[in-house]
């Protein structure tokens, strides 16, 4: 019988494609850094621009009197931020902006089966390999 990948050392062959799926994962992984962090920007310039402008409109002593349409129209900067936040979270900005986070948790998923993890940045974690102890 010959003895598998999982069992022993890892076999040269083995190891380089361990590297390579590393050396893949990690650059998927930091391929999304830099979209990830503008669109982490963008939502909190939008989500900064719609709570100030809330905090105007609560605060305008019209807001109580004048109907909710005239009382949106007077306050044109919390219309347009509620809005454009709206349409960002229908767009599914919040997958966007935990892009990485998605990817290596599936793939700790994944990798959990064969006994390996790993990091946020994509490197793999190789587990202690446990031994079974139902000899009798």
């Amino acid at each position: 019988m010959e003895p598998s990948a999982c069992e022993g050392e890892l076999q040269p062959a083995h190891k380089k494609d361990l590297k390579a799926f590393e050396r893949r994962l990690t650059e998927v992984v930091l391929s999304y850094r830099p979209p990830t962090f503008r669109w982490r920007i963008l939502l909190s310039a939008m989500s900064m621009c719609t709570a100030i402008g809330a905090w105007y409109w609560l605060r305008d002593p019209r807001t109580t009197v004048v109907p909710l349409t005239e009382s949106l129209w007077i306050h044109p900067i919390f219309t347009a931020a509620t809005v454009t936040l709206i349409v960002l979270f229908i767009l599914g900005i919040q997958k966007l902006v935990i892009a990485p986070q998605i990817i290596t948790s599936r793939t700790r998923n994944v990798l959990g089966d064969f006994n390996m993890s790993c990091d946020d940045t994509g490197k793999l974690i190789l587990k202690a390999r446990q031994s079974n102890n139902n000899s009798t």
